[in-house]
């Protein structure tokens, strides 16, 4: 398939159809299969951490990994992609399930997922190349940055149910409870992330995150032999086992179906579902949509640059689309391609999708049978892992080298959508960011627009002028945000002028503004008898005119193909008038 086709084919299963079309043998088979128990078991842990930081309980990130895991590539357009719970929704998701519940975020889960599928169906897949680095650095950096904070609770062992929603309230709480640090928690929090630091500079195939793990979790262990207070994932949470008692921890059951208003709310109780409330999540479900549709396409590009495969933008929208309404009707929250585990995978050897769905498995698996080990797991463990995946995903190197060598338009872009997502949420951060760059962009092409006078320049202008005309050659687009400014320049360099000749085969684009501009001239021109030639129109400039039904008016406005001819008509002009004056009568 053409590179082309890629961008614009829409088809479910995109991805596993070309893999399949290619020849799929077992050789291949093995491959997947060993890269999709790599990644299962990376998966595991992250996961669960990512449930607890998006805060529900741990199960909701395995269920994530699971369903949307295996549906996302069954339906997808991108061959190495790994979907589940990801770092970047943890800011927009938290804030949702302290207001709305497990209830109120599956129900904005679907709603966005509702909403890529009408951005896939709409061929929007290529429009997400056109958001700056700078607004999704800044929001990426943003997200880390609030992780970060959201993980202070569990590394210091503060004793605290819950952090407020506001970002100066959340500082506030958290600056006041550090003098009851729990020493257990902080220094299994060290232990772990100190190893997973180390761990790195070893370059083994092993994720640094897994050995962490282990042994951050066997110091917990030991630690609570001495009567330390140290919180795990089965002192924290519980469910209810299917004799009807209280069990602690993860429960070790399938995945069920239910609607997503009939899970718990945010004291418990399941919500009522309504179109208030359909309509209260829709700012949350925007951005969630807009966010799964940048983490995963950007993540496939990644992983085409690393193969030199391409993937099909629309499909995978689709996928995603697809997964994100299927997966809550299961009880997993939103989910998205994870480049950390995507990367793995195609490292790890994989050759289609089906080393995703065997991810899945993995990670069924693992519920089945290892929740009475992931109970042990300490919360301090799994917030340095968080700590160290927000540190990942802030690409602090990018970020400074932006600040130091970017222009200043970019700059500020960037430091606003920082701040934005910090200080507020996704929503505000993504819109604000979007709109600054676009004007600031406008600004800057507007200011590339000039008018400039060529008629002493004799190798555009190389022939005399008759007395009283200029040559003014316009450079640059004339849209409504330089139109004015270039045609009020004109309009002023026109004062006693007996003609202008304009110059206009460096302007590729006149919108409705500039058309408007350009009646404005005419006007002023017609008021100040001035004669106005215009030579070497491009394309889409003269359809726009004739569009509008611009026509020459004799003695006000003539058009010409070139300057050539333009110059020649006024030379012929010249001549003519000198033939036709009156000579002096000669002297007796």
């Amino acid at each position: 398939m053409s590179h082309r086709a890629h961008l614009f084919s829409l088809r479910i299963g995109h991805a596993l159809r070309e893999s399949w079309a290619e020849g799929y043998n077992r050789q291949k088979l093995l491959k997947d299969l060993l890269a999709g128990v790599t990644v299962g078991i990376i998966a595991i842990p992250l996961a669960m951490a990512l449930a607890i930081a998006s805060g529900v309980p741990p199960q909701y990130g395995l269920y994530t990994a699971i369903i949307a895991g295996f549906v996302i590539a069954l339906t997808g357009g991108s061959r190495f992609s790994i979907s589940g719970p990801t770092a970047a929704f943890v800011v927009i998701l938290y804030p949702i399930a302290l207001k709305y519940g497990l209830s109120g975020l599956l129900l904005a889960s679907v709603l966005a997922g509702v909403m890529l599928v009408a951005m896939a169906l709409f061929r929007l897949g290529r429009l997400i190349e056109y958001i700056p680095e700078s607004v999704t650095l800044g929001f990426t950096s943003g997200i880390a940055i609030v992780i970060v904070i959201l993980q202070v609770k569990d590394f210091f062992g503060l004793p605290l149910t819950a952090l407020p929603e506001h970002f100066g309230d959340k500082i506030w709480l958290l600056a006041q409870s550090l003098p009851q640090t729990a020493w257990a928690s902080l220094v299994v929090a060290v232990v772990t992330l100190a190893v997973m630091i180390g761990w790195r500079r070893l370059k083994t195939p092993i994720p640094p995150h897994l050995p962490a793990l282990f042994i951050g979790t066997l110091l917990g262990l030991l630690l609570l032999q001495f009567g330390a207070d140290l919180p795990t994932v089965a002192s924290r949470f519980s469910y209810t086992a299917t004799d009807g008692s209280t069990a602690a921890g993860v429960p070790p059951y399938l995945p069920y179906f239910d609607w997503p208003w009939n899970r718990p709310g945010p004291d418990g109780v399941p919500l009522s579902f309504s179109w208030q409330l359909a309509k209260d999540l829709l700012a949350a479900a925007f951005a969630i949509a807009m966010l799964g549709a940048i983490e995963s396409l950007l993540c496939a590009v990644v992983l085409d640059n690393a193969s030199g495969r391409r993937h099909s933008a629309n499909s995978e929208l689709l996928g995603q689309g697809i997964g994100n309404i299927i997966t809550p009707f299961f009880g997993g929250i939103t989910a998205t391609a994870a480049l950390a585990r995507s990367s793995a995978n195609y490292n790890a050897g994989a050759q289609s999708p089906i080393s995703a769905m065997v991810h899945a498995l993995v990670v069924l698996l693992a519920l089945l049978l290892l929740t009475p080990v992931l109970a042990y797991i300490p919360m301090a463990a799994l917030a340095a892992l968080l700590v160290m995946v927000a540190w990942g995903m802030s690409e602090a190197p990018k970020a400074l080298h932006l600040l130091k060598t970017a222009p200043r338009s970019d700059v500020l872009v960037f430091l606003v959508c920082l701040l934005l997502t910090v200080v507020f949420d996704m929503v505000i951060a993504i819109t604000a960011g979007i709109l600054l760059a676009t004007l600031l962009f406008m600004k800057d092409i507007a200011a590339m627009t000039k008018v400039t006078d060529i008629s002493a320049n004799r190798k555009q202008v190389d022939q005399p002028l008759p007395e009283g005309w200029k040559v003014l050659k316009i450079s640059g687009p004339l849209f409504f945000a330089a139109a004015d400014r270039i045609f009020a320049e004109i309009a002023l360099l026109s004062a006693g002028q007996r003609g202008l000749l304009l110059y206009m085969d460096g302007v590729p684009l006149l919108d409705a503004g500039g058309l408007a501009a350009l009646d404005k001239l005419r006007d002023s021109c017609r008021k100040q008898q001035v004669e106005l030639l215009i030579a070497d129109l491009q394309f889409q400039p003269l359809k726009t005119l004739a569009k509008a039904g611009v026509k020459p008016e004799a003695g006000l406005l003539t058009f010409y193909p070139s300057l050539r001819e333009a110059l020649e008509q006024l030379q012929q002009r010249q001549l003519q008038l000198a033939s036709e004056s009156p000579t002096a009568a000669p002297q007796d």
